[in-house]
Formats: structure tokens, sequence, C-alpha cells
């Protein structure tokens, strides 16, 4: 059991991981392609590959009829009105300001994952989330403040929405389906939804000059890694510890873009970055602490020998 909870902790740390690093990527492909091509792309890659490897393992399970309906609102949610909250968002406030709106998404996971899926947390998880949002507040401040247009605000909120609908329809259907069939079957339906977008906002404007190597290498590392690995590793950790206490890892993903920004783009990471990042780090502790843990860790204290 140790082992596999390692194995589960070890996967969302690397989905943060690749999800930290999508922004570099995203970036990166910006330069050659639109915004909804590219996610376009990384999505129809993503499927592609998940398809021929899902089949080629016999992980591949079909969809129940009944199920469908689900999937379809699943792939709604997440990544296409997602994206198109965050995305339209973020035109109309600074990334700043989007980053901290963004991060609240832990902090609504754990009470809406209690009232639909009657998950429970101690009152040490809850500190330990709240905990690790003062950390990213503390990694994103600036000293000159935040400024956000009502329309930008409104954008990132359905966002957030989204994303925390997305985590609790996942946890319902991750009872039944693996997580490679459930993101296999959401990134197809995905691009599909995001084709009409495409044909609309950026086919008139697209360029076959765009379709270099170097536009080209950054959307297969987000399809491969943030559309595909990130989203599997993500799921499987949603299916064994719950929605709340695997959505709180992803206020490391400020905490890892803030060190990459120091180790590879040399940007200055002052003491106030640092301790954001340690209470962060913190925080993922804390709201990780089971109830058994602590019953088990007072007993200890207490010199009382512990039974399951």
């Amino acid at each position: 059991m140790k082992h596999k909870l390692f194995f589960v902790y070890t996967g969302i740390v690397l989905a943060m991981l690749f999800w930290a690093l999508s922004f570099i990527w995203f970036k990166m492909a910006n330069e050659y392609f639109p915004p909804v091509t590219i996610v376009l792309l990384r999505l129809i890659i993503s499927s592609f590959f998940l398809w021929f490897f899902s089949k080629a393992t016999g992980a591949l399970q079909k969809l129940d009829r009944k199920d469908r309906g689900a999937i379809i609102v699943l792939t709604l949610f997440n990544p296409f009105l997602y994206f198109i909250g965050e995305s339209y968002g973020l035109t109309w406030v600074s990334s700043t300001t989007g980053a901290v709106i963004i991060s609240t998404i832990p902090l609504f996971t754990p009470f809406a994952a209690h009232y639909f899926l009657k998950e429970r947390l101690t009152l040490m998880n809850y500190l330990g989330i709240f905990l690790s949002f003062a950390g990213v507040l503390l990694i994103l401040y600036r000293p000159q403040g935040w400024q956000a247009s009502w329309q930008g605000l409104a954008f990132l909120l359905f966002a957030v929405f989204c994303a925390v609908a997305y985590t609790l329809l996942l946890a319902r259907l991750s009872v039944r389906y693996n997580a490679l069939s459930l993101v296999t079957w959401q990134n197809a339906l995905g691009a599909l939804f995001f084709i009409p977008l495409f044909f609309l906002l950026d086919y008139p404007r697209l360029s076959p000059t765009s379709f270099k190597w170097e536009g080209l290498l950054p959307v297969l590392e987000l399809a491969l890694f943030a559309s595909s690995a990130a989203f599997v590793l993500f799921a499987v950790g949603i299916k064994e510890i719950g929605a709340a206490r695997t959505n709180i890892f992803s206020n490391l993903i400020p905490a890892i873009t803030a060190l990459f920004a120091w180790l590879l783009l040399d940007e200055w990471l002052d003491l106030r970055k640092a301790a954001g990042i340690g209470i962060v780090i913190a925080g993922l502790f804390l709201s990780q602490i089971t109830s058994s843990f602590l019953r088990r860790l007072m007993q200890r204290i207490s010199g009382i020998p512990y039974q399951e």
C-alpha cells in the first residue's frame, strides 16, 4: 500500500511539473501559432498517441451508453470551457492576477468534494489547503498590487467553476473507467469541440510558414506531457486519494514555475519567493495527513499501541 501511494504521489507531482512547464511550451509555440490552433493541435496529437497506446496495451475501455453524456459534459468543462474562460480572462487582467484567481481552484474543490462526493477532510487538511494558498499568494505578490477588470475576473471565475466541476465529474467517472480511457475520450472529444473555433478564429490568418519545427516541437511537448501524461496521472491521483487532496497539488505549479524561471531564465529568486515555495510545500504535507495518521501519531505520543 505504501509503495502504491508513493507512485501515486510521484505521478501527481510529475503532472504538476508538466503543467508548470506547459506555460513555457505554450509561450514558445505561440510565437508561431495562435492559441486555438495550439490547443487543437495538441489535442489531436494527444488523442492519436493515447489511442494507439491504450489499444496496444489493451487498456482502452468502451463507454457505456449511460456514460456518454457524462463524458461530453466532462469535455465541455475541460478542456473546452475552461480554456475559453482562462484565455479570455487573461486578455483583461495581468498574468499575476490571473494566476491568483486560478490558484483558488484547490480552495473551492474540498468544499465541493465534501458536498457532492462526501469526501471527508480533517481540520489539518483544511489548514494545509489555506496555508498552501497563502504560499502561492506570497510567490505571486507584487508591491504595486493587482489591478483587474470585472470582465476578466468574470471569465477567470468561470474557468475556476469549470475546473472544479471537471474534477468532481472526473472523480465519479474514475470509479468505472481507468484514467487512460477517460483522458483518451476526453481529448478526442475536445479536439472535435475546438475544430469550429479553429475555422472561425484562426484558419483565416494561419500561414503555412508557421509550420516550422521550432513551433511544432513545443506543441508536441504540450501534447505528450501536458495533455496526455499529466491528465492521466492527475486522474489516477483523484481515483486513489480523492479530488480535494489531489487538486491541492496544483498550488505547486507557480512554485515550480518560479524555480524554473530562476534556473533556466535567470530570474531572481528572492527571499519572498523562496519563503512562499516553502510554505506551499508545508501546506501540501498538512493537506495530505489522514485521520488514521493523526490517531497513530497521538497514540504513539501517549504510549498507547495503535490498532487498525
